[in-house]
């Protein structure tokens, strides 16, 4: 009989799913995230060490809830619901949910009550431990075989059946909010599923490889390559796989930052990648004349380049594949997972951006990893640093960072006002600590005082966040006197240019982009 090979995630929808993915990753535990109507017959081919069911928007109570077979509760293999799934195990096995009086959202202190058995579970746990919440029901009425072991001030928190290997939380100890959530997966893990610890940045590039050469054949590849550590590294991994029969394009959207298409065209031709540099510029620009609408412009910029890059593939002949560095954030916020039921928040203009109907077929490597993970894959690739270091940006580049219409004049005074921003987080010896830092136009202008003269003109805003995995992320306490010396320069080199202000707004409830 084969053994066991890791944890399968059942997806209700929440927008942390692939976070738990992860957090199992950073353990060494090989992962799959699979829709929650799988069959068990089907999830039992998976050979699971372990099943998790995610967090999810719903309520068990919603018409068209999602709902996993119950049968799946009976196939022996320990399981771990969170939130959504703590719900929807205490609904299919007997227990009472009920709307609670009043939601729970954000910290909270759990104390854990459990019996001279202890629980395998929370083992090893201080008590009261800060967890995070994110839900509107509750437990009142415990399923048959279960036990409580934890609670918060207001809700029943977690439950177990030992015999049955099945465990609950109502909170989500796979976010960093939730003190010793590691410890809890890891209890998961080891101590209730014995998950054997095999996986690693070379294991997945072993994988990749074998499953893109396998996918590809004899075929041939394009790559929209930006020069950002996450086409880059998929640029890599393909090209580790078919070799020469990757053809990179770095294409000019109009809307790239000061001087990068020169820069970064020198830098991805070092690589030894076969990279041709595409001027489509005037094209990009036309097309969004007018346009203020974000999710518009992601729409555009989206189908553009892929028009772009089915001219490029009919010019080389015979194009079958287009490679993308999609991360799982782009995809989380862009369209549900495998069609599960998690919300949209924002279209990556190359997940949800895609147009209809296109001739290449997509081939995404990391589109289940987070951006820290594609830089320890890069690591391993023997990457650069100027690469696996460079800063996230956006595929639709600075016309998400210029609120209202994208025109020449607003480009050029936000690119002369981010390369301020990056001069001096570079000065400062901050640019490496910092998840992101950039500037972004506002369409406000206001009244100001240059050289005794009246001016009227625009703000810009600059933003710095750290974070993890770009799911969450908390505003840079940036040291006044950088954040003076920014001010300065941008009023004073920025022609049009007359107010600075810094954005202390984290995600949730902000996004790291303003558009």
């Amino acid at each position: 009989m084969e053994s066991a090979t890791g944890i399968v995630i059942l997806d209700f929808g929440s927008q942390y799913t692939q976070l738990i993915a992860r957090r199992i990753r950073q353990q060494h535990v090989r992962s799959t995230i699979v829709p929650c109507t799988i069959s068990p017959k089907d999830l039992g081919k998976l050979r699971p060490a372990g099943i998790i069911l995610s967090g999810g928007p719903s309520s068990v109570f919603d018409e068209g809830a999602p709902r996993s077979d119950p049968a799946i509760l009976k196939m022996g293999t320990p399981v771990l619901g969170i939130c959504y799934g703590f719900q929807l195990i205490s609904h299919q096995l007997g227990g009472t949910v009920r709307p609670a009086p009043h939601r729970e959202y954000g910290r909270a202190q759990l104390e854990i009550i459990v019996g001279s058995g202890g629980s395998r579970l929370l083992r090893s746990l201080p008590s009261p431990l800060p967890v995070w919440n994110s839900h509107g029901d509750q437990i009142v009425k415990l399923p048959p075989g279960f036990r409580q072991t934890g609670k918060t001030e207001t809700a029943v928190a977690a439950i177990e059946d030992p015999e049955r290997r099945i465990y609950a939380l109502q909170f989500h100890p796979e976010v960093h909010h939730t003190a010793h959530g590691d410890a809890i997966l890891a209890n998961f893990l080891f101590e209730i599923c014995q998950a054997p610890a095999d996986w690693t940045p070379k294991s997945f590039i072993e994988q990749t490889v074998a499953s893109t050469r396998k996918t590809v054949g004899d075929g041939r590849a394009l790559c929209a390559l930006s020069g950002g550590v996450d086409s880059t590294v998929a640029a890599t991994l393909v090209h580790r796989a078919i070799g020469d029969r990757l053809h990179c394009i770095f294409v000019d959207n109009g809307v790239l930052r000061q001087n990068e298409f020169s820069r970064v065209s020198a830098m991805l031709r070092r690589l030894g990648l076969n990279v041709t540099g595409v001027d489509a510029s005037e094209r990009f620009l036309r097309k969004l004349a007018g346009v203020t609408d974000p999710e518009e412009k992601r729409r555009i910029i989206g189908n553009e380049f892929i028009y772009v890059f089915e001219e490029q593939s009919t010019r080389l002949g015979e194009i079958e594949y287009l490679v993308q560095g999609t991360l799982y954030p782009d995809v989380i916020e862009s369209v549900p997972v495998r069609g599960g039921p998690s919300a949209t928040i924002k279209t990556h203009h190359n997940v949800g951006g895609l147009p209809k109907t296109m001739k290449l077929r997509l081939l995404e490597p990391l589109r289940e990893l987070f951006k820290d993970e594609v830089r320890r894959v890069g690591a391993d690739l023997d990457l650069d640093p100027e690469i696996l270091n460079r800063q996230p940006f956006p595929g639709p580049g600075l016309a998400v960072r210029i609120l209202g219409e994208v025109t020449r004049e607003r480009l050029e005074m936000l690119r002369a006002a981010d390369a301020i921003v990056d001069e001096e987080i570079r000065e400062a010896s901050l640019y490496e600590s910092i998840w992101q830092s950039f500037a972004v136009l506002l369409p406000v202008r206001t009244v100001g005082v240059m050289g005794d003269q009246r001016t009227y003109g625009y703000t810009v805003a600059v933003r710095a966040v750290h974070s993890e995995d770009a799911m969450t992320a908390d505003w840079v306490k940036l040291p006044y006197e950088v954040l003076e010396r920014i001010s300065n320069r941008i009023i004073n080199e920025v022609q049009g240019v007359n107010r600075v202000v810094y954005d202390i707004s984290s995600k949730p409830p902000s996004t790291i982009e303003w558009e």
